[in-house]
């Protein structure tokens, strides 16, 4: 998503445009999970399938799309249900409509960790949202000896409204993490990870109300930004993250047998 160049830019229109048009078309993509209300698309080589693309759906019944917007802003309440995540937080803000941020994600074992540190921009248009990250490299957040630094080439969440009270939510994503993968691996993330996280994003949205009313319930800085305290960042800051400049590590020769019990679970 960073067009090629070596110039940071924030996302305008047209990203967001065709960030939605991937996610509504079909055209290229293959099915890959069709269970529970949750599909699971990919795009990309076989071959060359580290850096494929993964595109998720799922109905969300009874969560208003702002809510699962909330849901989605509030690293807060993150830190509740995505059990996945090792830490997260916000760096500093671009504009009213663009930040920069950290996230470390625990990958199931025996996969090293990842993190990403990635420039995050939002849009809401009426009933429907966006969110869509890439990732960037901040001078004062390095690669961290404990992680392997991977790269968001282009991810985010298209929200839906879909009649009263109710919504869809895509995410997609394209992510290279630097490390040539077993072929497992690359199985699970379509057969279990995505439709696993997504339940979990849904059931965090029916919970999220009753949350927020005991947890600051007018504190939104995502929709009120007079309210975001976090320093500005200069654009000038920023370089474009490429993934041919962090360590490259194999895990090929990794066995799906040293997965633990809840590494199984969908």
């Amino acid at each position: 998503m960073s067009r090629g160049g070596e110039m940071v830019y924030i996302p305008d229109d047209s990203d967001f445009s065709s960030f939605r048009d991937q996610c509504e078309s079909l055209e290229g993509w293959h099915c890959r999970y069709n269970k529970a209300g949750v599909t699971v698309w990919s795009q990309g080589q076989e071959e060359s399938c580290n850096v494929q693309k993964i595109k998720t759906r799922i109905s969300c019944k009874d969560v208003p799309a702002e809510t699962l917007y909330d849901v989605l802003h509030d690293t807060r309440y993150r830190k509740k249900w995505d059990s996945n995540m090792i830490e997260t937080y916000d760096i500093g803000r671009l504009t009213v409509n663009a930040d920069v941020g950290y996230y470390s994600w625990k990958c199931p074992s025996p996969l090293k960790n990842r993190d990403f540190v990635t420039l995050r921009s939002w849009l809401p248009l009426g009933n429907d949202y966006m969110i869509i990250n890439y990732s960037v490299k901040h001078p004062k957040y390095p690669p961290r000896k404990d992680f392997v630094r991977a790269v968001s080439l282009q991810t985010g969440y298209l929200i839906k409204a879909n009649g009263d009270g109710a919504c869809v939510l895509y995410y997609l994503t394209q992510v290279d993490p630097r490390g040539s993968l077993p072929k497992w691996v690359v199985n699970r993330v379509s057969q279990f990870v995505a439709p696993k996280a997504m339940k979990k994003i849904y059931k965090a949205g029916l919970k999220y109300p009753e949350w927020k009313r005991r947890h600051d319930p007018e504190y939104k800085p995502w929709v009120y930004p007079e309210q975001n305290t976090l320093p500005s960042v200069s654009l000038a800051e920023l370089s474009v993250q490429h993934a041919d400049s962090l360590e490259n590590i194999d895990e090929t020769g990794l066995s799906e047998d040293h997965l633990s019990a809840s590494d199984h679970e969908a």
